[in-house]
């Protein structure tokens, strides 16, 4: 069967972040999330804080966001975001937010994990106690008039930590490929991340800028996720995909414009 257009999300965040980050960006970009989705043929949007933006209360950028389908917002923003670190979360905004848009239908972990990359967690696991976790998780499963899911992203380098126990306690695992050298082993990944999660729901981490080598990625790399991609949904191995993001839909990139035909294409 075709993938089907409710199981796409873009991954939102500020306008301009990415930018701020040294990734080495053409343009300037100008497109928030909800534009992005648009632009994309989207119904759905990860919401994720980065560079401390937004800072609670979300009403303004939720307001942006009441036409979607579902909007996840993020309980644990961008591993700059201090604010999330040592068992401080923005859950309880969440959670707020969730009462007054029926369209929020969870909260997501983001750079939960250590990484070289960037977040350092001085010999922790993860950036949360697994009680904090735990917590988290039983809040949002207890939500009034409906249970919203936690989410978690994990990147393929960290597929062979030790957390097992965090697994656990989310419903929605999303796995990201942050080098573009690395997507040769996306089948390798994608089967061991099948083996790790049983009984969750998986969706597919999909970058349209090599970020962990800080070029573009090539058309055929694009080509490539897309198609092993919408095999494992077929499958039913993934649920779905996540893109990433607004911040690089409108700064020229020829992965971008490869995407968006090829949902134009796929999503019925």
């Amino acid at each position: 069967m075709a993938i089907l257009r409710n199981n796409l999300w873009i991954w939102g965040q500020q306008p301009g972040c990415h930018h701020a980050c040294d990734y080495n960006l053409p343009g300037v970009n100008l497109m928030d999330s909800a534009q992005g989705a648009r632009d994309l043929g989207i119904p759905n949007c990860c919401r994720v804080v980065m560079l401390d933006k937004p800072a609670p209360p979300f009403d303004k950028e939720a307001e942006k966001l009441r036409d979607l389908k579902q909007v996840v917002w993020s309980a644990v923003g961008a591993g700059g975001v201090a604010r999330n670190n040592n068992d401080q979360s923005d859950l309880s905004e969440v959670l707020r937010q969730a009462k007054m848009h029926s369209n929020v239908t969870g909260a997501v972990l983001d750079d939960f994990f250590p990484s070289v990359e960037g977040f350092q967690s001085d010999g922790k696991r993860a950036r949360h106690s697994i009680e904090s976790v735990r917590s988290m998780s039983e809040s949002l499963h207890n939500f009034p008039g409906r249970p919203l899911d936690l989410w978690l992203v994990w990147y393929t380098y960290q597929l062979d930590y030790p957390i097992s126990d965090y697994l656990e306690l989310c419903d929605v695992i999303t796995l990201w490929t942050w080098k573009g050298a690395e997507l040769e082993a996306l089948d390798e990944n994608i089967a061991k991340l099948a083996a790790k999660t049983p009984g969750k729901r998986r969706l597919a981490g999909c970058y349209m800028w090599n970020y962990g080598e800080k070029k573009p990625l090539t058309i055929e790399e694009m080509q490539f996720q897309l198609d092993r991609y919408e095999d494992w949904i077929n499958q039913g191995v993934l649920e779905g995909i996540v893109f990433c993001s607004n911040c690089i839909g409108d700064i020229g990139l020829d992965t971008v414009d490869l995407t968006r035909a090829w949902i134009k294409r796929v999503a019925v």
